[in-house]
């Protein structure tokens, strides 16, 4: 427009009112569309917000200190703890290649973890999930020839240098289908557990909880095994032994 007034020289009075009014129309052509995407900027920015805000709080919640969970690789025994009393017991299936945690090992590491995340929030029993992800599939305890993960997913991290890798080793504690080998090590370096006793477990302990694997029998690691053994015997509706 700059060019067009140059070259016709200079305007008479009506006609530089023309050009004003041309221009406040263009102008107001080109601002007009300014209004959608301010309020598309500010949404954006709201969300984003709301975004950040969510995943603080959610960072913010307090890590189980009640429960604590002991496995025993001795035993394939694992016990629940709630404030320091027995609440269960679980038969487990530990490594078949041994205890550790040197990569690519498959062995189960020793020592104190902690239960970094949980997933398979109200999956059925049977569920699989490849990737900590469902597919889609249920599939049946002891289905010949199969042996996935399903039901519930407790992804650990380790808390010392003997069981550091841990968490990137991707060591679980996880539903199988292959029930009639619980009590038997004989998993990948996971801690394998019945759908029906993970979906329990699942229920009990939450991000954050302490788990310790002993290569040792359970009573030398959990106060008051018997007796608690005998009263989970008695009162089966507040405890459990499997």
């Amino acid at each position: 427009m700059k060019a067009d007034f140059a070259k016709g020289g200079s305007s008479s009075p009506s006609s530089a009112k023309r050009t004003d009014s041309s221009r406040g129309e263009l102008d107001a052509k080109m601002s007009a569309p300014l209004a959608p995407n301010l309020t598309s900027s500010v949404e954006s920015s709201i969300h984003l917000t709301c975004l950040l805000l969510t995943f603080f709080l959610g960072s913010c919640v307090a890590p189980d200190a009640q429960h604590r969970v002991v496995i025993s690789a001795r035993e394939q025994r694992l016990a629940v703890l709630d404030r320091g009393n027995l609440l269960a017991i679980y038969p487990v299936s530990t490594s078949k290649f041994g205890l550790g945690d040197w990569p690519r090992s498959y062995c189960t590491p020793l020592g104190k973890l902690e239960i970094a995340q949980k997933i398979g929030d109200g999956a059925p029993p049977g569920a699989v999930f490849r990737d900590r992800r469902r597919t889609g599939e249920i599939v049946a305890p002891d289905s010949p020839g199969r042996d996935p993960i399903v039901t519930r997913i407790l992804w650990l991290r380790g808390h010392e240098p003997q069981n550091a890798n841990a968490f990137r080793r991707d060591i679980y504690i996880h539903g199988t289908p292959e029930e009639r080998n619980i009590g038997q090590p004989v998993s990948y370096g996971c801690i394998r557990m019945r759908s029906s006793d993970i979906i329990h477990l699942y229920d009990i302990v939450g991000i954050g909880a302490e788990v310790t694997i002993v290569d040792a029998p359970l009573a030398t690691v959990v106060p008051g095994l018997s007796s608690g053994t005998q009263m989970a015997a008695t009162n089966s509706a507040t405890m459990v032994i499997r």
